[in-house]
């Protein structure tokens, strides 16, 4: 990757570049990168049919594979944050994808469940050094568009994620568990390319201290520091509806679609990527939106309005499960890049931390939604968890609580 001329510092993470092809290029790289990240990290649930049959695995049990995939990258992702904030590590990229090579090979080889859990905690270690450094990256090539490059960002990991159950589809489950080791590849070449973007991140640390300058302090007539603590909370509890909403499906849709309609494990998982490609699309489109009408516009519309698809869901035939998985990926999905923002302009000088913050409770939540709801399904039926979750989203009325910051972070008009 070929460097811009120049680049001065504007604030935490942050650039403004003279080639704005290159920063581009870093921002489809990043994209790419999270892509291949999210595809390798999304085959752990995708194989858990397979892994549950060969094993005789318990509902349980594969909640406790998620949840240890999910806790690894939860618990790591702040302190990376922090970390990174107070002393950029260009190369951390690179470095943490080789523990998602790694974690992957041993899931293709392990032959207990002890095995099976320490590989996807591994997974989880490589996602918890890859976030929160990617996505300051991210915001450092936005040119100040930052909803557009965190979603163009994070749509690269939606569409990965998608991409998982394809993968067992087509591969995993024909071929078997050792199959899983021919998808490490992706891993080499997310190394290949995270380490040249880290090349393009080292050249533009100015002075060794990009992150730690400028933009110390909130903007003046901003939210008070007890507003923004409430503000945290609320987002905070905005995430644990969502990721509980969505452990139910991404961990559990397979299933609950075989076990009341009948359906096939490949039918199953293809019908599982319907329901992550709009995960994807909404992804994609929920920062780019926020640019324009503001970011908490964006969170009331995302949370509160799939309220009436997740209470149909659980009473649908076949067709319309599989139908209204759509709107549901896409409006839940639209939140997420819209709430990290939001909170990055809460806390402007603390860029690294609020992803790694949000990025680990997001999948701190995932893997506790899905532990608790395997247990639930098997205590219940995998049906009556869908009653339950399908009530989530109301806790969308707490965004009442944020305070207004378009006028901070309105994109200002090309000169």
């Amino acid at each position: 990757m070929v460097a811009s001329s120049e680049a001065v510092a504007v604030g935490p993470g942050e650039v403004k570049r003279s080639g704005e092809g290159t920063a581009a290029a870093v921002l489809a790289a990043l994209s790419v990168s999270h892509l291949l990240n999210d595809a390798m990290q999304s085959l752990v649930p995708a194989v858990y049919p397979l892994l549950k049959d060969k094993y005789a695995l318990s509902f349980t049990q594969v909640g406790l594979i998620t949840f240890t995939f999910q806790a690894t990258a939860s618990l790591l992702q702040p302190v990376v944050g922090l970390s990174t904030d107070r002393r950029p590590r260009p190369f951390s990229l690179a470095f943490g994808m080789v523990f998602t090579f790694v974690g992957l090979l041993m899931l293709a080889a392990a032959d207990r469940f002890g095995a099976i859990l320490l590989a996807a905690g591994l997974v989880g270690v490589g996602s918890s050094v890859f976030h929160p450094e990617a996505s300051r990256v991210a915001r450092m090539a936005s040119g100040g568009r930052h909803g557009f490059a965190q979603s163009f960002f994070q749509v690269g990991g939606n569409a990965g994620t998608a991409l998982g159950p394809l993968l067992a589809a087509f591969i995993v489950v024909p071929l078997g568990q050792g199959s899983l080791a021919w998808c490490s590849a992706a891993a080499l070449t997310a190394i290949a390319i995270l380490y040249a973007v880290g090349r393009w991140y080292d050249r533009r640390l100015v002075d060794g201290r990009l992150g730690r300058r400028a933009a110390a302090e909130a903007p003046a007539g901003g939210p008070s520091k007890a507003r923004v603590r409430v503000a945290v909370g609320v987002l905070l509890v905005l995430i644990f509806s969502k990721y509980f909403y969505m452990a139910s499906l991404g961990s559990y849709y397979t299933f609950y679609l075989m076990e009341r309609f009948g359906v096939s494990v490949e039918t199953a998982q293809l019908d599982l990527f319907v329901f992550l490609g709009a995960v994807a699309v909404g992804t994609l489109a929920g920062g780019p939106i926020g640019d324009r009408i503001g970011f908490k516009a964006v969170i009331w519309a995302s949370i509160l309005g799939v309220v009436p698809f997740t209470l149909i869901l659980p009473y649908a035939n076949l067709f319309w499960t599989v139908a209204l998985t759509v709107p549901i990926g896409m409006v839940l999905a639209s939140a997420f890049s819209a709430i990290i923002v939001y909170a990055q302009e809460l806390l402007p000088s603390r860029v690294g931390t609020v992803a790694g913050l949000f990025f680990g409770f997001a999948f701190g939540m995932g893997g506790l939604g899905a532990g608790l709801l395997g247990v639930l399904a098997d205590r219940t039926s995998i049906e009556y968890v869908y009653h339950v979750c399908s009530f989530l989203p109301l806790l969308g009325v707490l965004t009442i609580f944020l305070p207004d910051l378009r006028p901070r972070h309105a994109p200002k008009a090309a000169s």
